[in-house]
């Protein structure tokens, strides 16, 4: 990774916008930039001005989804911040990835971009503030970190104007234009602390928190453009999970991050990245619900937890799970515990219909499991006693599924009584994912089960007339798992 360079001579210097100083490394090994070299930088580039770019493909859907969120708000400045890098170490920093509610208002995902909505008489005017191309008389391009020959070309405002259909400005300005506006203003909160130190006597959390509310819940039921995207990042995944299948034996041979590196190999070359930290769980591992560590062994004669998803270039993820054997075969007790959460899953899937409850399908599912449980003197029935009190949860430990959409937990701050107590509508989009989990140290269950642990997951788009499995590209049914892994595996 090559050394940043220092910050060019004082005269040079005068010229870049206080707002973005040049950084220099504090042991960069040239100390300074001569006049000559400096002046020299300057010029003689090329003109790389895009001229014949197009909308992107959902900026017709933005616009509309930009008049929605202005007809909740009328009267009120909205400031909707994509977020800054956040540093890993020192001076390197995780890749970016623009707040969600920035994304899904501008399908913008560069960082530092702000969207905002001005109060007019008849609505709002969106603006979209960002950073312009590197400025290239200060020597920003080649100095500074964040320059374009170092992290590589920003879109010019004219550009991104028209990409993404809303006049663009620089976004340096913003805080100064933000911290003499007047009226009521309301903004996401979390993603940047300069804007929001901008607005802080301006805002109150309890406004702010009603936008937030907002922009979760118009996400609840997706577009056909999004539910495309959904289908795209399942499509990658199942394509993921075969990779895997497939390089079984030189997982055995090395361990989980084997399995974590082939899956997202797949993510990277088909989408943009995995849409969350791959859960590659063997053995036992499998009983440990976010199992990320993937550092274990991965043995035959065990099981494969894999829970994964591709994240597309819109930033819709996946979220899919199967529970595989190692050698392709399930024995006796993995197959009882197995086919326990298949059926399980398949009452809930049965339950997710437009018009009923969000939480049937979950209720399903639990059902299901909580017999089997007492069926197999795991837990003292009636089964009803048992899920009043929750003593399945000993076993089942969480919630059936989730709203799944740009976040894999998707719509997460919505109010409770539009989501967990709300009702399905065409259009929404979640998983069903039961498990069983019989922990290796849990001494109230034989011997035999300790180490087994089952999910099986998929995505379920919620249809006009019940619902889709976006994910049934991938077997879930045990005796299809083994045949579909022998077929690939050759």
């Amino acid at each position: 990774m090559a050394e940043e360079q220092p910050s060019p001579s004082p005269e040079a210097a005068d010229e870049q916008p206080a707002e973005k100083p040049i950084k220099q490394r504090k042991n960069g090994l040239y100390s300074a930039v001569s006049d000559e070299l400096a002046e020299n930088m300057k010029s003689g580039w090329a003109d790389t001005e895009l001229h014949d770019l197009a909308p992107i493909a959902q900026a017709d859907r933005t616009a509309a989804r930009r008049a929605a969120l202005s007809a909740r708000f009328p009267g009120e400045r909205l400031v909707v911040p994509a977020g800054n890098l956040k540093t890993r170490s020192n001076d390197t920093d995780y890749p970016f990835r623009a707040s969600v509610e920035y994304a899904y208002l501008t399908g913008d995902q560069t960082q530092d971009g702000v969207l905002v909505l001005e109060p007019t008489a008849g609505g709002h005017t969106a603006t979209v503030y960002l950073l312009p191309r590197s400025n290239r008389e200060n020597g920003e391009f080649w100095l500074d970190g964040q320059g374009e020959l170092w992290v590589g070309r920003r879109y010019s405002l004219a550009e991104a104007e028209r990409r993404y259909g809303i006049p663009a400005a620089d976004v340096r300005e913003l805080p100064g234009i933000l911290r003499e506006a007047t009226g009521p203003v309301r903004v996401v909160r979390g993603h940047d602390a300069g804007i929001e130190a901008a607005l802080t006597d301006k805002v109150t959390r309890e406004q702010d928190d009603e936008l937030r509310f907002f922009l979760s819940e118009a996400r609840l039921v997706k577009d056909e453009f999004e539910i495309g995207e959904l289908q795209k990042a399942v499509d990658s995944t199942v394509r993921g999970f075969e990779d895997v299948v497939k390089v079984l034996d030189r997982a055995e041979a090395t361990s989980e991050r084997y399995i974590e590196g082939t899956f997202f190999l797949r993510a990277r070359v088909e989408g943009n990245d995995i849409g969350y930290g791959s859960i590659c769980a063997a053995g036992a591992h499998a009983c440990t619900l976010h199992w990320v560590r993937n550092d274990g062994p991965v043995r035959s004669g065990e099981l494969l937890l894999l829970d994964a998803g591709v994240e597309t270039h819109t930033l819709y993820t996946a979220d899919v799970t199967r529970t595989l054997p190692v050698d392709g075969r399930f024995n006796a007790v993995q197959r009882k515990v197995y086919d326990a959460v298949y059926e399980a899953q398949e009452a809930g899937i049965a339950a997710v219909q437009p018009g009923g409850k969000y939480r049937d399908f979950h209720d399903a599912a639990q059902r299901v499991l909580a017999t089997r449980l007492v069926e197999w003197g795991l837990v003292e029935g009636p089964v009803e006693r048992v899920l009043e009190l929750g003593l399945q949860r000993r076993w089942t430990l969480h919630g059936t599924g989730h709203m799944l959409g740009m976040d894999v937990h998707d719509c997460a701050v919505a109010r409770r009584e539009t989501y967990a107590d709300g009702v399905l509508e065409p259009g929404m989009c979640l998983t069903v994912e039961p498990g069983l989990y019989f922990q290796a140290d849990d001494l109230t269950v034989p011997e035999e089960y300790r180490g087994i642990g089952v999910r099986i997951e998929d995505d379920i788009l919620v249809t006009e007339d019940g619902n889709r499995n976006l994910s049934a590209g991938l077997p879930r049914r045990s005796d299809e798992v083994e045949s579909w892994m022998a077929k690939l595996r050759g």
